[in-house]
């Protein structure tokens, strides 16, 4: 864990409770993210929630890849699944029983009531109201229903939901990124808190356990900002019936993450999901990097640093409300970056996954150990990604060179024969503990042909490695070996002049 910066404030308590739905997607990971670095930074908690009381959409299976996303991430918890702690249990989904209790409290003490209105009933009217020119919330029809307006409704069979009562005055708010906020009340209308089977709301639930577990601020996307006045007014009405200490929250609104095209980045859209970042083999701290820069910077200057520079720097104050573009080549850029500061021993580990199958094209018993540490290195340079290393270093374990037409094709042009077989007798004389004395034959050999030492090494490339990119040719070479270079040469050669 991240130890946080002396002077700060301990008694700060934040939330990430994501739902158990679908894959993480790095929107989710920023605010899990932005959370993480403001409890550490301040010496604080960080709670972590899980809710899950929509059982249509939530799965046993997404809510293990949420903690499996949050151990590969390193964004550790204090309180939470696998932790317990004080305000156990943290599935929404064990809570059940909580959430009525506290149901019938605000009915009964009036902050909530029944409403019996249909949902054709409700659509007609809304419409009505658009057509006016009004706000289309909710009218408060069932506000003050009388007891033979109840009676009919029963008669009916009508079964109804449970609204919560919103203040009839402006509700203002400051929050910790955009700022001062006033709410009116024909803006805020009642809203749901129980559907008509019994099962609490999102709405209700939220509120309930940020306010039995104390939580002292809240930093969620822009897409709650709406909400933020119905949960303030909810947090008093829970302190009027005992429920929580009575705080209120501090709420800051991190910004849109934008996709392509200008839109807010979807769940859908494949450039969201976590599991692509991981598969592709992005390092947790890469991508963390990364992910932090949509709505925050170290500096204006810096983009590259640690999770610990993060943590001692990160101020809340300093998140741009403006929408972030997530921008696919900076994070591959970001994460290429990372990779080349890793000591060698790391990066060798860190490529592992990648090595055998199912991402290995090559028979297990050929992969060589000490040839891929001997190259590895020279690799660590080269890559983005680390699935980008499987590609790299198959000349070196597959028993011939991959067959990639198009880099055949732009690498051996008229006269490669000649010039293959000038650099073969070249090469047999050369010092193969040296890289430079290989550079130095095939030099020799395009000078020969009258060709510079670009063109004169990619027809040697491709023969020997089947691609006209890749590592460093001469490394290669040597870590190949001289006989096993020279049998592709010559496999090349037969090939040209078949």
């Amino acid at each position: 864990m991240v130890s946080a910066p002396n002077g700060t404030d301990p008694g700060v308590r934040v939330r990430f409770c994501p739902s158990p739905t679908g894959n993480p997607h790095v929107g989710l990971v920023r605010t899990a993210l932005f959370n993480w670095a403001f409890a550490r930074h301040n010496k604080g908690t960080l709670v972590f929630r899980i809710e899950d009381t929509d059982a249509a959409r939530d799965s046993e299976e997404s809510y293990q890849q949420l903690l499996d996303s949050m151990r590969w991430l390193g964004l550790d918890w204090d309180e939470g699944p696998e932790i317990g702690g004080p305000h156990a249990p943290y599935r929404q989904s064990q809570r059940m029983e909580l959430y009525q209790d506290v149901a019938r409290k605000l009915i009964n003490a009036g902050h909530a009531y029944f409403c019996y209105c249909s949902t054709e009933e409700l659509d007609a009217r809304r419409e009505a109201a658009r057509a006016a020119g009004k706000p289309s919330g909710y009218d408060g029809k069932c506000r003050a229903l009388t007891p033979e307006e109840v009676a009919a409704f029963k008669a009916e069979e009508r079964t109804p939901i449970v609204r919560f009562r919103m203040p009839d005055e402006p509700i203002t708010f400051t929050d910790l990124v955009r700022g001062e906020l006033t709410f009116t009340p024909e803006n805020v209308p009642d809203y749901g808190i129980v559907r008509a089977n019994g099962a609490p709301l999102y709405t209700l639930v939220n509120p309930v356990d940020d306010a039995l577990m104390e939580i002292t601020h809240v930093l969620r996307g822009e897409d709650l900002l709406s909400s933020t006045p119905r949960q303030i007014a909810l947090y008093k009405a829970l302190a009027d019936i005992g429920v929580g200490n009575g705080t209120i929250p501090a709420f800051g609104h991190l910004p849109y993450v934008m996709g392509e095209g200008n839109k807010k980045l979807s769940k859908r859209d494949p450039q969201a999901s976590l599991n692509l970042y991981r598969e592709r083999g992005f390092l947790p701290e890469g991508l963390l990097n990364y992910l932090s820069l949509l709505g925050w910077s170290l500096a204006e200057d810096r983009d590259i640093f640690s999770m610990e520079e993060m943590v001692a720097a990160f101020d809340v104050a300093d998140v741009n409300a403006n929408p972030a573009r997530f921008d696919l080549k900076k994070a591959e850029a970001i994460n290429a970056t990372h990779l080349r500061q890793l000591d060698v021993a790391d990066f060798i580990a860190a490529c592992e996954p990648w090595l055998k199958a199912p991402y290995a094209p090559w028979r297990p018993e050929a992969f060589d150990r000490a040839a891929f540490e001997e190259i590895a290195p020279h690799a660590q340079t080269r890559l983005t990604v680390l699935s980008d290393i499987t590609d790299n270093v198959d000349f070196l374990f597959l028993d011939e060179p991959v067959r990639d037409e198009a880099s055949w094709n732009k690498a051996m042009k008229e006269g490669s024969d000649a010039l293959l077989r000038t650099a073969r007798e070249k090469l047999a004389d050369a010092d193969w503990s040296s890289p430079e004395s290989l550079k130095e034959a095939v030099l020799a050999a395009g000078e020969q042909h009258g060709l510079k030492l670009g063109k004169a090494q990619a027809p040697v490339r491709v023969a020997v490695t089947g691609r006209t990119v890749g590592l460093p040719l001469f490394e290669s070479l040597q870590v190949l070996g001289k006989d096993r270079t020279f049998t592709r040469i010559d496999a090349a050669l037969a090939r040209l002049t078949a």
